[in-house]
């Protein structure tokens, strides 16, 4: 922040997360500056086709902003009059995500907001919405609220811990400039930070089209081909074998042991692996783990080491099939199997051969009007895998791993930059907002003079 101008003069605040505030500047609570709070409106009536949107924690961003786009609706009513959200009001999530918040900053003739939410309503001539959504995102207020939240897993904030929470608040000339220039700094960082999110969706799709091209056609690009007979597939290299699944492996389920008796899982050393432990490519460790009598005592059982572990019934088989390779003995639950490969194939080759054609196997594998989203046994077991010789499937499965290794490398960079974009981002609106920085001289640069303008001059 060394580049920009400071104050003439500062106050100590008082307070440990605002620090010196300029001089001028007043210190106070929120309360200072409110009208009124509401909580939000609750009904358990349908929602219907017309009427007025409700807006719910779903709808805020984490950049304060809301979305009415996915608002359901409810009839209108004279109670309803009452939750009708005005510009410059600010909504906070008052359980569920506590402390999220979203500002209005622009007039709604048809939006009430829903009963997990506190309404805050500010004196208009004293905070600008715009202004008011910045100081609502800056550390020295997230800090302040955060520390205030109530509760383990069900956490819940007060509105009196909102509105004793101190803030510094300049003149209106001044919030208006300070929005001004967080509008447009943060109009750069976060086209910046989109076009870093588009590179991780290219390179996540790149990754997923070379392992796709070279377990179903090889390395060799001069390869004769053959018609497989699949439609997902196509033509494999002619010399491939294609075999049924279930020729290929063993299949074993898993299952839960109850959770009323301790003894099963107190002091268990056994991993227990579930659908939140599928999130790498290789498990060792779980969040829970079983004890032997479990294994003895109830329907879960031992899977070996180097087997294929599949979710096959979750909502999230709706987008993708999580799976991993265990590196240890385990057990698991219910809604996974187990898949133990003879000497024909390698793990790793049908691992690849699934993460590469996610989307096809999905409509192979699943059940077409299932109520529950499921992997069917019966389809699993009968589709067909090509199979090329042990030797081909260990140079394919180098050839990914080498790839896999570059594309991942590239990603983390993209994710890193945009850690540094948002922590950018974060570091300019708490400096603003607590009169760290005086961007009251700032001047919007002309058009033609943006391409030059360096970021944050």
């Amino acid at each position: 922040m060394a580049k920009y101008q400071k104050y003439a003069e500062y106050k100590d605040s008082g307070i440990e997360f605002l620090g010196e505030v300029p001089e001028h500047w007043d210190i106070a609570s929120v309360r200072r500056y409110l009208v009124d709070h509401r909580q939000g409106y609750y009904t358990t009536e349908s929602y219907v086709d017309e009427g007025l949107k409700l807006l719910r924690i779903t709808d805020l961003s984490d950049l304060g902003e809301i979305d009415t786009q996915n608002c359901p609706m409810v009839k209108e009513t004279e109670s309803t009059d009452l939750f009708k959200l005005k510009k410059g009001d600010v909504v906070f999530a008052r359980t569920g995500g506590a402390g999220s918040f979203g500002v209005i900053t622009k007039k709604y003739d048809d939006l009430i907001y829903a009963s997990y939410l506190i309404r805050f309503r500010f004196m208009s001539a004293k905070l600008e919405p715009n202004y008011l959504r910045y100081l609502c995102l800056s550390d020295s207020f997230q800090l302040s609220v955060k520390q205030n939240i109530h509760g383990g897993v069900n956490q819940n904030i007060h509105a009196e811990d909102i509105k004793n929470t101190i803030i510094s608040v300049p003149t209106l000339l001044e919030q208006n400039q300070i929005a001004t220039f967080l509008d447009f700094q943060s109009e750069k960082i976060n086209s910046l930070i989109t076009k870093q999110e588009k590179l991780i969706e290219l390179l996540k799709e790149k990754r997923q089209a070379v392992i796709s091209h070279a377990v179903t056609k090889g390395l060799n690009p001069d390869v004769v081909m053959k018609d497989s007979g699949v439609e997902w597939l196509g033509q494999v290299p002619e010399h491939w074998q294609l075999v049924p699944l279930k020729y290929l492996c063993t299949f074993s389920g898993g299952g839960t042991p109850t959770k009323d008796n301790l003894s099963y899982w107190t002091d268990g050393n056994i991993p227990w692996v579930s659908p939140k432990d599928m999130k790498t490519f290789w498990i060792s460790e779980t969040q829970d783990y079983i004890t032997e009598k479990a294994v003895k005592e109830s329907s879960t059982n031992i899977v070996e080491q180097n087997s294929l572990l599949m979710v096959v019934r979750s909502g999230i088989l709706q987008r993708t099939i999580p799976i991993a390779i265990n590196t240890v003995p385990v057990t698991m639950n219910q809604d996974m199997k187990a898949l133990k490969f003879g000497k024909r194939v390698l793990v790793e080759y049908i691992a690849n051969l699934i993460h590469g054609n996610t989307a096809q196997l999905l409509l192979e594998w699943s059940k077409e009007g299932a109520t529950v989203e499921s992997i069917e046994h019966e389809y699993l077991a009968n589709s067909l895998i090509p199979v090329p010789s042990l030797k081909e499937q260990e140079e394919i499965t180098q050839v990914i791993a080498k790839k896999m290794k570059v594309y991942a490398e590239l990603t983390e960079k993209a994710e890193l930059q945009i850690t540094l974009l948002q922590e950018r981002r974060t570091a300019l609106i708490s400096s603003a907002v607590t009169g760290k920085i005086n961007v009251t001289n700032w001047q919007h640069p002309n058009k033609n003079n943006e391409a030059t303008t360096e970021l944050g001059a």
